[in-house]
């Protein structure tokens, strides 16, 4: 399968190490000129869990191919798009008018209505997952990162169809298993408020690394959490739908919070996750985002809006 990369991000460079390992031919959209600035190789130091409970560390040089255009008659089987939630209109806009034949595999989080965000494609190209890996590039141009064993896809309506079953299917012969939904509309609404709870105490604190030595802020993110399972409510999702990915949230936090703490700061993959990541502006624009919802729907999401200061202002004290 020829499969292109949209942009050169954690998702896209982790995920496109694992294809190319599987057998597939793998090339990276970027933006005219970052090619050159990239140069051909990307550094990498993934601990790898597709196999092994605490991983495998994989590091060195991984040469890659960039692309700089994107014509309509390419001839690419799958575009793989994961970027910042915010920047995901601007990268439909462009693929529309150039996504070919390809399958479109959404790996993204989402605030906006998924079928309003996906709105200028195909319909019957558009193939819904989200990715089970995590971490940031370093100002040392490394990647550091987990590369997690199961993924996530389901659909906006009835079964997957032939372009879906083949994505799937290119996945699970690259060594990851798959988890299914049948509301994914539900879940990335509900996977975009569990990041949101969690950023009021990492942006508080001044990091994800900081979260995860602090079980007290862990049960805050959870307490957090919880306050806003009513604004998605609100948007329509049921959440006993959900009942697995929300136990977490739901159940008593002091029995929770301890043992994501645990897991935060003591399991290698995870602790990589939260050590890595570099990006705040992202996690201050979900909070931002989910804020800006919460007072639209007239919903009070009390911890949120008493973190406030801590992403208003796009700094963190």
């Amino acid at each position: 399968m020829r499969i292109l990369m949209f942009g050169r991000g954690v998702i896209a460079a982790a995920y496109g190490w694992a294809l190319e390992r599987a057998g597939h031919e793998v090339e990276f959209y970027v933006r005219p000129g970052r090619a050159a600035a990239y140069g051909d190789a990307i550094d990498l130091d993934l601990l790898d869990t597709r196999h092994r409970l605490r991983g495998r560390r994989v590091t060195g040089k991984w040469p890659v191919r960039y692309r700089e255009s994107l014509e309509p008659d390419h001839d690419f089987d799958l575009i793989v798009v994961s970027v910042q939630h915010y920047h995901f209109a601007g990268v439909v806009s462009f693929l529309a008018p150039r996504v070919g034949r390809a399958t479109v595999l959404v790996f993204n989080n989402l605030w906006v209505e998924p079928a309003d965000a996906v709105a200028a494609l195909p319909a019957d190209q558009v193939v819904w997952g989200f990715p089970g890996a995590g971490g940031g590039f370093g100002d040392d141009g490394v990647l550091r990162a987990a590369l997690l064993p199961t993924l996530f896809f389901g659909t906006l309506g009835g079964p997957p169809a032939e372009r879906g079953q083949a994505v799937r299917t290119a996945f699970r012969e690259a060594g990851f298993r798959l988890q299914e939904t049948s509301d994914f509309r539900g879940w990335l609404l509900i996977h975009f408020i569990q990041n949101a709870g969690l950023h009021t105490q990492s942006l508080r604190l001044g990091s994800l690394a900081e979260l995860a030595r602090r079980p007290r802020q862990v049960r805050e993110a959870i307490l957090a959490t919880r306050e806003l399972l009513p604004l998605v409510e609100a948007r329509g999702v049921d959440p006993r739908r959900h009942r697995g990915v929300l136990l977490p949230f739901t159940a008593p936090s002091w029995l929770t919070a301890p043992v994501l703490a645990g897991i935060f700061g003591h399991f290698p993959p995870a602790r990589r996750v939260m050590e890595a990541h570099a990006n705040p502006e992202e996690l201050r624009a979900v909070c931002r985002d989910t804020l800006a919802e919460a007072r639209r729907l007239g919903v009070p999401v009390p911890r949120l809006e008493a973190a406030e200061r801590y992403f208003a202002a796009g700094t963190t004290v």
